[in-house]
């Protein structure tokens, strides 16, 4: 069998002005922002709902990539629970199948019928960050340490992503994890050199619309906040990057798409007060204890992501604070969600 690789798509620029897309879970939260970046890019896509096709069965999946041939797929299904990773505990199956089981499956299928495609991970597969201590680097996996937060106030630079050659850290080989993280790492391991495709790593989207996917609008409607450091994915800056990747016929891979820099949690409830004047008043769980035996079920992930691997083919992210400060001045809000 042979694999394509994406420079042999080159000189197919010559003779197509346009390029078929199939995307899988055009109705989800991502899926909807490639929808609508597509849409933009006058791209043709097929928005396949598995409703109408059951892409989760290779055979059938096989069949119909055979037949439309779709330039590239792309794959932003998948089970992340609802209101949040906790009921991935409960729906287990559910959370298998979405997250490692249906992955595996496009992956084999995309091979055999030698077509590119891109999957929608997730940077939570990862706890901590690269510190410098003692003029040396170490991983930390709680950042929330008195002397750890120190560093991340008063020296940023000494904290450090993690990198797409680092070996997930929150994962079901590196427990705890939630059940949610531990699929999303084994997903990444079951489609690992099976054809030619994109690994696309988010982490904790937001963006300027309300919704209740958008951690800016989980922050405004808890009733205490979770203080934390982490690395964050603007929506549309993601899916933008995802497809720059292959549209500029960037290696193969995996890469983490997260807008450059890590924010704390009391930075962005900062940042919402100043800019929206919300009329709340924002508590703050006292530390860890409190948050697990009051407000989760499972562990959460916590982590900066180094960007430097995608920053170096040529695609453009904003700075994490200036798409975050973008957003909220951008601001949105819905009274109603479906």
């Amino acid at each position: 069998m042979r694999f394509l690789s994406p420079s042999s798509f080159t000189s197919l620029l010559s003779v197509k002005c346009f390029f078929m897309f199939l995307l899988l879970g055009a109705s989800g939260y991502i899926g909807q922002a490639f929808a609508c970046e597509l849409r933009q890019r006058n791209q043709d896509f097929i928005p396949l709902a598995r409703r109408d096709l059951d892409y989760t069965r290779f055979d059938i999946l096989l069949d119909y990539l055979r037949r439309q041939r779709p330039d590239f797929l792309i794959n932003a299904a998948g089970y992340t629970g609802k209101p949040n990773v906790d009921a991935c505990e409960t729906a287990q199956a559910d959370t298998l199948v979405g997250n490692a089981l249906l992955p595996q499956t496009i992956a084999h299928a995309c091979a055999a019928a030698g077509i590119p495609w891109g999957h929608v991970s997730s940077g939570c597969i990862f706890a901590g960050a690269k510190v410098e201590l003692d003029g040396r680097i170490q991983i930390e996996k709680d950042l929330t340490r008195p002397d750890i937060r120190s560093l991340v106030d008063q020296h940023p630079e000494k904290i450090h992503g993690f990198t797409e050659t680092d070996i997930p850290n929150f994962s079901f080989r590196q427990q705890p994890c939630s059940f949610y993280s531990g699929t999303k790492a084994l997903g990444e391991e079951a489609i690992s050199g099976l054809g030619g495709h994109y690994v696309w790593r988010l982490r904790i989207p937001f963006d300027e619309f309300d919704n209740k996917r958008n951690y800016l609008t989980k922050i405004h409607r808890y009733s205490k906040v979770y203080d934390n450091v982490n690395s964050i994915s603007h929506r549309a800056d993601f899916v933008r990057a995802c497809l720059d990747l292959w549209g500029t016929r960037a290696p193969f891979g995996t890469y983490n798409i997260v807008n450059p820099g890590f924010l704390t949690t009391r930075h962005v409830v900062d940042a919402i007060q100043k800019i929206l004047h919300p009329n709340r008043h924002f508590e703050f769980w006292k530390n860890d204890e409190e948050f697990y035996q009051v407000a989760a079920k499972t562990p959460r992930s916590n982590c900066v992501l180094d960007v430097s691997k995608l920053l170096a083919t040529g695609v453009k992210m904003r700075p994490v604070e200036e798409a975050l400060a973008a957003s909220l001045h951008s601001w949105t809000p819905i009274t109603t969600e479906k």
